[in-house]
């Protein structure tokens, strides 16, 4: 079976993913060092709260090095929210460099008529670009979304799906190499999120990367 490992650096609701995965019958280890990580096929890297405090704890667990040679190495890592912003080279939101391995900034969301920050709630995504997680699924399918930033990739390729936000043609989920990231919550988006994370998993079954 492949072995994912679900990194631990304190700002993630790791149970939530767990408990998804768990459905999918895909157990996840916990990755907290670089033993741990240097055991995995895959990694996800979750993520709730604020851009500068999720860059000081991954600094801690000094796994950062590693997770960028990762990428960059063309191994699988699958990004959920913050996780998202976490690969991009820095945020609005803070003053910290991200991991950089996705070129581009994470921006403060629009200030839309009629549109609320945070974004919270349930919102289309529609697909852009072909990227795995979308493998024999739909064009569109309703997400689940708690956030007040987004990403704006420097290469638009990397965008594989946006969310109208307002007016404003927000990403919603980004490909690079073999890392795929979402804004939303895919653990927390019912039977979408679920085929979603179900399409991920049997790519890295199949997938020589």
């Amino acid at each position: 079976m492949t072995k994912i490992g679900l990194i631990d650096y304190g700002m993630g609701n790791l149970f939530s993913v767990q408990q998804a995965f768990k459905r999918l019958k895909q157990p996840l280890d916990i990755v907290s060092n670089l033993n741990a990580l240097k055991t995995c096929d895959a990694l996800i890297l979750p993520g709730v709260g604020a851009f500068d405090p999720a860059m000081i704890n991954l600094q801690n667990t000094d796994l950062i090095p590693s997770i960028i040679d990762w990428v960059n190495n063309g191994k699988p890592l699958l990004g959920i929210c913050l996780g998202l912003q976490l690969l991009f080279e820095g945020s609005d939101e803070g003053t910290l460099n991200g991991l950089g391995v996705i070129k581009g900034q994470i921006r403060r969301l629009p200030q839309e008529k009629n549109e609320r920050i945070p974004h919270i709630g349930w919102s289309l995504i529609s697909k852009t670009n072909e990227c795995p997680i979308f493998e024999n699924d739909s064009d569109s399918n309703w997400m689940y979304f708690v956030h007040s930033y987004s990403a704006y990739p420097l290469e638009e390729k990397n965008i594989a799906a946006v969310t109208k936000y307002g007016t404003s043609d927000i990403s919603s989920v980004v490909w690079h190499k073999n890392t795929g990231a979402c804004q939303f919550h895919p653990e927390k988006s019912g039977l979408a999120g679920e085929r979603l994370l179900f399409n991920w998993i049997n790519w890295l079954k199949k997938s020589k990367y």
